[in-house]
């Protein structure tokens, strides 16, 4: 399999997930220009995509979907309430018929020679899920917009070889900085998103011998940045009750605004 963000973060997300035959994408919440050139940099192009799986309606998931559906006709796969909400939105465009097809969290169900595990996670969506993609083996995920986790999340992202993981936010710089407080409330919420603190005590749970690369993602471009993100993840899990220290792995950040580097497993 090959894994890679070509972007993430508070302002688009857009991940690559596939195997010698089947390619996915994971959110097109960046231009179809970006996706292009995202794209040709792992010598792909959306030609050589067989679907779109997007995680809810939030438009720095989606805001690319509606060019490239109608560009590409590439099949979209979601849950009937994000359909539905996504459906309402003016800014995306007709979707043509046909195209969207309905999934259920808990329900498994294929993309050529992937395997795809849809998740409930806690986000201020219409139902939003994260993806677990398997193939012969091998196991990756992608897991963002989480207000919190539960056991059920600890289990779909266990035994995995590669993550993408939210860390949004650094909650002093949240406190501290310029949002408004009900935005504040609903980022620090259960329906909001992971903080770095959460991201580095969730990774701790779910650390394993054989994990080969963990991207930290979803960063606020007001209330984080790389460096801390970063070291905060570290020091959880170093100092966090598990066996490990954050230099047994590979933890890097995946980039707002450039492509990060491939893993292939």
């Amino acid at each position: 399999m090959k894994f890679c963000s070509i972007a993430s973060g508070s302002s688009g997300n857009c991940i690559f997930a596939g195997s010698s035959h089947t390619s996915v994408l994971v959110d097109a919440g960046i231009s179809g220009k970006k996706v292009e050139a995202g794209l040709n940099g792992l010598d792909m192009t959306t030609r050589d995509m067989d679907a779109i799986l997007v995680t809810h309606e939030h438009s720095d998931h989606i805001k690319g979907l509606g060019v490239l559906a109608r560009r590409y006709g590439l099949p979209i796969y979601a849950t009937q309430g994000t359909i539905d909400a996504m459906e309402k939105m003016t800014t995306l465009g007709k979707i043509p018929e046909g195209l969207c097809h309905p999934i259920r969290a808990g329900e498994d169900f294929r993309i050529g020679d992937l395997t795809v595990k849809p998740f409930s996670i806690s986000h201020d969506a219409a139902d939003p899920v994260g993806y677990r993609i398997e193939h012969e083996g091998h196991k990756a995920a992608i897991a963002t917009d989480m207000g919190c986790y539960d056991d059920a999340i600890i289990r779909m992202l266990s035994g995995l070889d590669v993550l993408l993981l939210e860390s949004n936010h650094d909650v002093h710089m949240l406190e501290a900085g310029p949002y408004p407080y009900y935005l504040k409330r609903r980022i620090l919420s259960d329906h909001g998103h992971l903080s770095n603190d959460a991201a580095g005590d969730l990774l701790g749970k779910i650390l394993h011998d054989n994990i080969r690369h963990i991207f930290l993602g979803h960063l606020s471009q007001q209330n984080n940045y790389e460096a801390l993100a970063y070291e905060t993840v570290c020091s959880e899990v170093t100092m966090g009750d598990n066996p490990y220290s954050s230099k047994d792995f590979q933890i890097s950040i995946a980039h707002r605004d450039r492509v990060s580097e491939p893993v292939v497993f």
